[in-house]
């Protein structure tokens, strides 16, 4: 029987790929994992190899079309004489009378796996209610696992007709969590399906929380442009035929996604043809919004009892536990981060320019903890049973406040990155952990982890370790202070300065606070007297 040859997924957030080139054709001999094809997506250029040997029998897709994910694009055969056999066979019923069919039998939506070590997921939130539209790749409900939040897009076009799992409740990978098309229910919803469809539910995006003890790291807000708007891929093919412009349409779905319903809005209203209404009610709508907020009254304070989400349990439970674990201890230094200060503030537009990101702070503090890393192992070190493991690569945690909850991605590898290769990866990882689009493997596996407790102002903060790790590093609020230089000769004179007090916290089990005193001196010395190319 003929292998199928798939479009792979090249990551959880994409869902189609464009093939530039075969490189074989029907015919030919091909050996299991030889390159078969290549493929363009928005993130990545790959070369797919091949999920058999044997002999090409068919190709069916061709160069320069854009299929979806796990659609067929190939037939392997076993032989040439079964590849003859495949060509010449019948082929299927047209794609309208497939479609038809599928219709009548239902599209099963079924929870994904987010990763190998993960077996069941949590629904928090259904963006859609049955009897609603959907179409292909559309975001049709939001799942919380144990590593990741993520949208997950709707497999097929077609009417949402029934909803077999409710927001709250935890489902196995692969169990059918709704029906897209078929005849299981009405179009119409029934009215407890409507009531549980667009009830307030505790669910990871909607829960006011508290921010956790581990803040988000220092990182100015994402540039307004359109790689950066949360939308899907169905809003920016959308865009892309009809030449719009995502910035200037307001996104009214979860966290600012820009849905369907708010670009064919904005078509309606005019905005496609780029007129200079549009424009202007685009660019005036945060202001509009800004005066509004400040003559609405603020809500008025309700007593009620709000279930965690599953984020929030999670992150609970493992602060309790680290705090079991790990007798906590700490030590805290002052940084003049005035040199840092003034070169950023010289080289940011350039920077920008010439890298596409913005220039933080948070590069430079993590190439110093990296420098200072290097030279004390023992504070990137973690137990084991009653051993301690010194490990060979620098895993760096970024930890990121969301609206729903705290999430740690990580730099893999993070020492043999430049300057701009942190500030790249310390942007992308941020957004992605935003938009919900983090791999599982990329909120795992750090070392050492950095986290903003100054974003709000505050001096600095007594964060709680990451386990297994051994140690982390708060980042308090950078402020100028008068402070007290003294020069060669000896004498004292009072210079505004910019300030920032940093404080590690660390496992008194592996780490002593001598050396903890070493690598904060380190850190100190790496960024009072910064001198790393800024490129």
């Amino acid at each position: 029987m003929p292998t199928e040859v798939i479009m792979p997924q090249m990551g959880e957030s994409i869902f189609e790929g464009t093939i530039t080139k075969w490189l074989k054709k029907p015919g030919d001999a091909v050996e299991k994992d030889e390159p078969l094809f290549e493929i363009s997506t928005d993130k990545v250029d790959a070369e797919i190899p091949a999920p058999a040997s044997g002999v090409l029998a068919e190709i069916k897709a061709a160069a320069g079309e854009t299929v979806a994910v796990n659609a067929v694009v190939a037939l392997l055969a076993e032989n040439a004489a079964e590849a003859a056999a495949t060509v010449s066979a019948p082929k299927a019923q047209s794609p309208t009378a497939d479609a038809a069919s599928q219709a009548a039998a239902g599209i099963d939506v079924v929870m994904p796996q987010m990763g190998e070590s993960i077996f069941e997921g949590t629904i928090t939130k259904w963006l859609k209610k049955p009897g609603d539209t959907v179409e292909k790749d559309e975001p049709l409900f939001e799942i919380s696992t144990d590593k990741v939040d993520a949208e997950i897009p709707a497999p097929a076009s077609g009417i949402l007709t029934e909803i077999k799992a409710q927001a709250g409740e935890t489902v196995a990978v692969n169990a059918v969590v709704a029906v897209i098309g078929g005849e299981s229910i009405a179009a119409q919803p029934t009215p407890a399906a409507a009531q549980s469809a667009t009830a307030p539910v505790a669910t990871a995006a909607t829960t006011p929380v508290t921010p956790a003890p581990q803040s988000e790291p220092q990182i100015e807000p994402a540039a307004t442009d359109a790689a950066s708007l949360r939308s899907s891929p169905l809003v920016r093919k959308i865009a892309r035929e009809k030449n719009l412009d995502l910035r200037r349409i307001r996104g009214t779905g979860s966290a600012g996604r820009i849905t369907k319903e708010d670009v064919l809005g904005y078509i309606a209203a005019g905005g496609a043809a780029g007129n200079a209404s549009g424009c202007a009610a685009a660019a005036s709508a945060p202001i509009a919004s800004a005066a509004v907020s400040q003559t609405t009254p603020q809500a008025a304070l309700r007593d009620e009892l709000v279930p965690m989400s599953r984020m929030r349990a999670i992150i609970a439970e493992r602060m309790a536990e680290s705090r079991r674990t790990s007798p906590h201890a700490y030590s805290i230094y002052k940084i003049d981060m005035t040199r840092v200060a003034k070169l950023r503030e010289r080289a940011r537009a350039d920077f920008e320019r010439r890298n596409g990101v913005k220039l933080t702070y948070m590069p430079f503090i993590a190439a110093a903890a990296i420098e200072a890393l290097r030279k004390f192992p023992i504070v990137n070190a973690s137990m084991e049973g009653n051993a301690i493991r010194y490990h060979g690569n620098i895993h760096l945690g970024i930890a990121v406040a969301l609206e729903w909850g705290l999430i740690v991605p990580v730099i893999r590898e993070a020492e043999k990155r430049s300057f701009v290769d942190l500030a790249r990866a310390i942007a992308d990882l941020a957004e992605r952990a935003r938009t919900k689009k983090l791999k599982p493997d990329e909120a795992s596996g750090s070392t050492f982890t950095l986290t903003n407790s100054g974003v709000f102002g505050g001096e600095y903060g007594t964060p709680i370790l990451n386990q297994p790790e051994s140690a982390i590093l708060a980042i308090g609020g950078l402020k100028k202070e008068p402070v007290v230089l003294t020069d060669a000769e000896g004498n004292d004179a009072i210079a505004i300065r910019s300030m920032q007090t940093y404080c590690l916290g660390f496992d008194h089990r592996t780490i002593d606070g001598a050396d903890a005193g070493k690598f904060m001196t380190a850190l100190k010395d790496a960024l009072e007297n910064w001198s790393q190319p800024v490129e």
